[in-house]
């Protein structure tokens, strides 16, 4: 059974940091995961993924302010997110495929089969 949870949100002020994290069972451990997130009003967006071989790939909005990583040992995936906007103010959500990561997070949340509840991230 692949269960995704995430936590951590939360308010911080334009040019903060914060990391997110999601839980997920070892069953999901060999899947790639991924971060995705939707804003009020607008449409889902891939923020970022970690392949099975920790490969990491981001979306151009983040590159450079976000870190994806993946802790095995303790089955943690989890999001660094640094040099905050008003426009990363967004519900974050964790996601997870057992199958091979897609090339890009754009325009790929379809590929993905398990969702968390998701985590607010409010940046003002």
């Amino acid at each position: 059974h692949v269960q995704l949870v995430e936590s951590g949100g939360g308010k911080v002020e334009t040019g903060g940091s914060l990391t997110i994290s999601c839980s997920y069972s070892e069953y999901s451990s060999s899947y790639c995961l991924a971060w995705f997130r939707q804003a009020e009003g607008k449409e889902r967006e891939g923020v970022a993924l970690i392949e099975q071989d920790y490969t990491r790939v981001y979306a151009d909005s983040v590159k450079g302010r976000f870190t994806i990583s993946k802790d095995n040992n303790k089955y943690v995936l989890r999001l660094q997110m640094n040099n905050l906007k008003r426009e990363d103010t967004a519900m974050y959500y964790c996601a997870a495929t057992p199958f091979a990561c897609p090339t890009t997070v754009r325009d790929r949340a379809a590929d993905f089969n398990y969702w968390g509840q998701g985590t607010q991230v409010t940046v003002s």
